[in-house]
């Protein structure tokens, strides 16, 4: 005996079913027995439950060889909701998803001046998700969870839940998720991780890195991080690869350390560098604007000439990216990166070849050979999509049951579905 009980089997009977018709479907019943392995009677008797549940739903039916058309089955959109947080480095980011991932509403709100004062961050969080609630008419009892991801390490203990280490934003063993349940009103859960990991979820689930063994997905925004996905690491591990030092003695990261691909690559060094080398970028302008006014400044329209310091920072931050990329390749030989985040995709259309070439270069070429390199397929909004999936993986694993508002001990059972990502 393995000690699993017939309750055990029978969640994940309908974890299987429910994950095979969420990724593969519709399917009907008939390609659910080999698709999942379970006989045609546990099919059946699954199916059942789960749509008296409201999770499945007839998606019409195709024509079977000689027989009677058989039912097509797809997950319903509205047997439960979710919510993405992205913490960025300009920005939270609320969205309101159904259960298919379709967004149904969101709210922004900036952050001026770089000011991630621990209690205006969860503010925002807890005004963020009234908003998108509110504004979708959904009622919270709906609500699967609410993800979020954030910048720095995050440590899951059993008091305290989420605690977040984020060195660059100034938090040191901040109680996040403590912080997020106290007085709230909502019955809900919150499941909290790295930002450049729940980027790399939904580019695994949904995205550019869909069908890899292996993988690094890079997330390159104000900062620079990355997650690893390998089959010894299948539910992903965040990598801090923008304090990777790329410059002895070299230019001042924000996390205190010198010569951090951080300080170089990411678009806050970059913007700095080139007003430091008399670039302009707009007065007053956000980050994002500033990229874009860079990229258009080195690639005027026709007619107008470029702007040589421009360009020539943006050239010498493809080659560090490239150096950075080449020792992710070194390191764990992915068969994938997939470069996402809003100004990995910003520079991606210009750039990417010379991130390409001079990764190639630095690398060493037989795992050069076998990697390829591309940008995200889920644009600016991933990290939100991945930080949605961490409930969507929770309810999975519980066979698509509703977990209690209460965390449930040290072990979040969106690990377990994690590391079961999905059928490729």
């Amino acid at each position: 005996m393995n000690g699993r009980t017939v309750r055990d089997l029978r969640r994940a009977n309908r974890t299987a079913v429910l994950q095979r018709l969420y990724f593969d479907g519709p399917l009907s019943r008939f390609e659910l027995g080999p698709a999942t392995g379970l006989s045609s009677g546990s099919v059946s008797n699954v199916v059942a439950d789960l749509v008296a549940d409201g999770l499945l739903e007839e998606a019409g039916s195709v024509d079977s060889d000689g027989g009677r058309p058989r039912t097509l089955l797809r997950v319903a959109p509205g047997g439960g909701h979710m919510i993405g947080v992205d913490v960025g480095e300009t920005r939270v980011r609320v969205e309101l998803f159904d259960l298919t991932l379709t967004e149904l509403a969101r709210a922004e709100r900036p952050l001026t001046q770089r000011h991630y004062d621990v209690e205006v961050i969860v503010g925002h969080i807890r005004d963020g998700v009234a908003e998108v609630l509110a504004a979708a008419g959904t009622d919270p009892g709906r609500l699967l969870g609410v993800g979020i991801g954030v910048p720095g390490i995050v440590a899951h203990t059993p008091r305290s839940g989420a605690v977040v280490h984020g060195q660059t934003i100034g938090w040191d063993a901040v109680p996040l998720e403590e912080l997020l349940r106290a007085d709230s009103p909502l019955p809900v859960r919150y499941f909290i991780d790295n930002g450049a990991k729940t980027l790399g979820q939904a580019e695994m689930w949904f995205g550019g890195g869909r069908g890899a063994g292996s993988a690094v997905v890079v997330l390159f925004g104000s900062g620079v991080g990355a997650c690893l996905v390998t089959p010894e690491v299948e539910h992903g591990r965040a990598v801090e690869w923008g304090h990777l030092t790329v410059r002895v003695r070299g230019r001042r990261c924000r996390c205190g350390a010198l010569g951090c691909l951080e300080a170089y690559a990411g678009a806050e060094a970059l913007i700095e560098r080139w007003r430091e080398e008399g670039g302009r970028p707009p007065e007053g302008a956000d980050e994002e604007t500033a990229l874009a006014a860079m990229l258009a400044a080195a690639h005027p329209v026709e007619g107008t000439g470029a702007d040589p310091v421009a360009l020539a920072v943006l050239e010498e931050t493809a080659e560090y990216l490239g150096a950075g990329l080449a020792d992710l390749i070194n390191l764990f030989q992915p068969e994938r990166i997939v470069v996402g985040g809003w100004a990995g995709l910003q520079l991606g259309a210009r750039f990417l070849d010379a991130v390409r070439r001079h990764a190639t270069a630095y690398a060493l070429r037989y795992p050069a050979e076998k990697v390829t390199v591309d940008l995200g397929r889920l644009g600016p909004d991933a990290v939100t999509v991945g930080a949605a999936i961490l409930p969507l993986a929770d309810f999975f694993a519980r066979g698509g049951r509703r977990p209690d508002p209460a965390p449930q001990g040290p072990a979040p059972a969106w690990r377990a579905a994690l590391e079961e990502r999905s059928p490729r």
